[in-house]
């Protein structure tokens, strides 16, 4: 089941604060390790306490025993926990190293939709191609200056309820790809040699250029520098009938895995790879959204930077595996894509920032600039193959994916805190109350919960529904209860997420420690533990609700696919007075229907705020 939990949508749940600037490596060594592995009794009555909303009682009864007999003194589960103990005693961080591995790198499903996530922000005012460049070339000297900033140790070191987080990821996002392999993939880091790469790749009409961002002194292009570049790349990338060598990438793992190794083989094909995999990031100058209606434009747009709307628009000008993809589009769109084995949503989040701030242009030097180098590819029979699969595939897949994208006016994370409830919260409990009013049911749904208080740390679900939700929801649409007593059930249940947040944030969340005695009994070749082949677990990761809050400054909205195919994701950005909101569903699947569940929400939303602000 682990091997399809890409946590994509990761984010910060609580207000994070900037403080003054620490050297990475300093501040690194500080924090403290991950807290010692929770104890097995808290983890498994954690465990119970998520299943009871969620199975019948001679089905909980049956899960409890085996659970029991797992936690008994010297069973099983004890052997297993020593194990963990000491690999915690030994190690850096128990358990982000089997994380990563087992969320992101083991997984063969596609990369887009499945696990990319996409983060769309406000169209800019233009609509032609000499703006889409202008646009472009800040952009690209922004991302530059806050990579020169990382590099420097002068980025200002985050903070959450008091305490300093894990700044690790930042250098990792640069010179970064996934590479695939047969069994699991890996990631490649280039930023750490001595001569790091002092290019990015330019991506348009599906042809990738190598342009390299740095002078022979070291120092950076200008945004005229690089307007003029980006220029030059227009004028050689007119033809439109290229081959789209970046739809490989978005091919099941083990596919493209194969189709990587035949491309290599070639010279020519391996040396445009590997410029790709070790530029600083790519850039991809897309043709404009197809546009239906006003109403749909935020949902297409999303969508296009999500997967690129198909291979007869703009998926070709992706590679999937490459860490950061910046999207601008010709008709004012942009935005980005980030592979989520080494980018995480707060540090995504506070790049767009630094990027919005617009950094003062500097004069350009007058020294002559080499000609963007073009990447060509050698295309024998087999690759051509490969590519039209891919192009099939990929436009299956995104005929599939159901995209709901809508700002929610009514109010903001502001009402809630005026009643001392938690906004996380707060749509956590509306969103399983507008689950069951569609299904009839309440389901097993996923939250994430940042782990950078602690040295390497990544993320950690947070699980829901809890019992005080479910309390909560049988009685709101119940007639015969009175107002007052479902404000106090509405109050409980956000007060019970919000619990389960501490604790999550503190290191004591269920789905890692469970995790890792799972993969404890693999590594020392043991029989898996009876408890993970239960069908309660089974249902208990079955995630039909994948949900995420990605706050920013900037009124964006993060965008991926469900977990499952008969689930939902949802993203949201909860800003004073609205909260915007990007929902997916497969369209295979006759149960879900993103626009549904949109409506509902919405409804849901309006009808929690009576609760709270009664009228009459």
């Amino acid at each position: 089941i682990f091997m399809f939990i890409p946590s994509y949508f990761l984010h910060f749940l609580l207000l994070v604060r900037p403080s003054r600037s620490l050297h990475r490596r300093w501040h690194s060594s500080r924090l403290p390790w991950l807290p010692p592995v929770p104890p097995l009794a808290h983890t498994l009555q954690g465990y119970l306490r998520a299943l009871e909303p969620l199975l019948p009682a001679d089905e909980l009864s049956h899960t409890r025993r085996m659970v029991h007999e797992f936690g008994r003194p010297g069973g099983l589960g004890a052997q297993l926990q020593d194990g963990l103990e000491r690999r915690a005693r030994h190690s850096r961080n128990w358990i982000s190293d089997w994380w990563v591995k087992w969320a992101y790198l083991e997984s063969r499903q596609p990369l887009p939709v499945h696990s990319n996530p996409a983060i769309s922000l406000p169209r800019r005012d233009y609509n032609d191609w000499r703006s889409q460049l202008v646009f472009a070339s800040k952009l690209i000297a922004a991302v530059l200056d806050f990579r020169a900033k990382i590099n420097a140790g002068q980025l200002p070191v985050e903070y959450m309820r008091g305490k300093p987080l894990c700044m690790d990821l930042y250098p990792l996002l640069f010179s970064s790809c996934r590479i695939p392999g047969p069994k699991h993939d890996h990631i490649a880091h280039h930023g750490r040699s001595r001569r790091f790469p002092a290019h990015i790749t330019v991506v348009r009409n599906y042809q990738f250029f190598q342009l390299d961002v740095y002078n022979s002194d070291g120092s950076r292009l200008t945004e005229s520098q690089i307007h003029s570049q980006l220029l030059r790349i227009r004028s050689q990338s007119w033809k439109t009938d290229k081959e789209p060598m970046g739809i490989l990438t978005s091919e099941h793992r083990h596919t493209w895995g194969q189709a990587y190794n035949r491309l290599l083989r070639d010279k020519l094909n391996k040396e445009s790879v590997r410029m790709i995999e070790t530029g600083l990031f790519s850039l991809c100058l897309d043709s404009p959204v197809m546009r239906i209606s006003d109403e749909k434009y935020a949902s297409r747009k999303a969508a296009q930077i999500l997967h690129g709307g198909g291979t007869f628009s703009n998926s070709g000008n992706r590679w999937f595996d490459k860490t950061l993809q910046f999207v601008v589009g010709k008709d004012g769109s942009w935005g980005l894509l980030y592979e989520q084995a080494t980018a995480e949503g707060p540090p995504i989040a506070t790049l767009l920032d630094h990027i919005l701030e617009k950094p003062d242009p500097k004069r350009a030097p007058l020294v002559p600039l080499s000609m963007p180098k073009k990447l060509y590819f050698h295309i024998d029979r087999e690759i051509k193959r490969d590519i039209e699969h891919a192009k099939q595939n990929l436009d299956i897949l995104i005929n599939d994916l159901d995209v709901n994208v809508f700002n929610f006016k009514r109010f903001g994370k502001e009402l809630p805190k005026e009643h001392g409830l938690s906004p996380n919260a707060f749509i956590q409990v509306a969103l399983q109350l507008a689950y069951y009013r569609v299904h009839s049911e309440v389901c097993p749904a996923c939250d994430i919960a940042s782990q950078r208080m602690f040295r390497g740390g990544r993320t950690e679900y947070i699980r829901s529904p809890t019992n005080q939700t479910l309390k909560f929801i049988l009685a709101f649409d119940d007639p015969t209860v009175s107002r007052e007593v479902k404000l106090q059930l509405f109050r409980e249940a956000v007060d019970a997420y919000t619990a389960l947040t501490d604790l999550t944030l503190n290191g004591h969340g269920v789905d890692q420690h469970l995790l890792g005695l799972k993969l404890q009994a693999i590594e020392k070749g043991m029989t898996i533990p009876k408890i993970f082949m239960d069908t309660a677990y089974g249902l208990a990761t079955h995630w039909k609700l994948r949900t995420g809050q990605v706050p920013a400054n900037t009124d964006s909205v993060m965008c991926f696919g469900p977990l499952v195919p008969d689930g939902y994701a949802i993203c949201y950005n909860p800003q004073a007075d609205h909260v915007h909101f990007s929902i997916t569903a497969f369209n295979c699947c006759e149960e879900t229907h993103a626009e549904t569940l949109a409506v509902t929400l919405k409804d849901t939303l309006c009808q929690l705020q009576e609760l709270l602000q009664p009228t009459v």
